[in-house]
């Protein structure tokens, strides 16, 4: 009886450890798709970073484009600034809105990694950030002509989920609607 009771209590460690390791093997998940997908995109007017004209999702009606949630502050903003840098490149636009972050850090920030937004919108509150729910920075939406959310992916891009998930929303139907 005493083995039992000393035995067991490896077992059940041996067991959770075996589990625990074959869930990290199988890689990490999806980000959750946001619950706005789908749903018409909540306009805002931010104070913009480097211009007199506030920046509002109003003024890009019409197109599509993407809008990416970033801050100075965020290791991961960092390294998908490259990939966002690309997406402008190839013609997308692509409006950056700095989340609770001193305009001059984000100021530096763009400055030394180079501009990918057509318009920099300054989130010192936070409120934009929870009228699209983001979870975190970065996030990034895609938004269809229409006005709708299409897509969204709150984690860092990069060239993998571009050509998966951001690059197919910008070219369906209803994002040139």
């Amino acid at each position: 009886m005493r083995k039992i009771l000393i035995i067991l209590p490896i077992l059940v460690l041996v067991s959770l450890f075996a589990l625990f390791g074959m869930m990290i093997m199988r890689g990490e998940k999806a980000p959750p798709v946001s619950r706005l997908v789908g749903q018409t995109a909540a306009d805002f007017q931010l104070d913009s970073l480097n211009t007199e004209t506030p920046v509002r999702l109003s003024d890009y009606a019409g197109k599509p484009i993407v809008i990416n949630f970033f801050a100075s502050w965020c290791t991961p903003c960092r390294a998908e600034h490259p990939v966002l840098m690309e997406l402008a490149a190839q013609g997308v636009t692509v409006i950056g809105i700095n989340y609770k972050d001193k305009p001059e850090a984000a100021q530096a920030f763009v400055d030394e990694l180079g501009n990918p937004f057509i318009a920099i919108g300054q989130d010192q509150n936070g409120r934009a950030g929870i009228d699209y729910g983001i979870t975190g920075v970065p996030e990034t939406f895609v938004i269809g002509a229409d006005g709708k959310i299409l897509t969204n992916w709150a984690s860092p891009l990069d060239q993998s989920i571009v050509e998966k998930r951001i690059l197919p929303a910008l070219h369906t139907p209803l994002a040139q609607d």
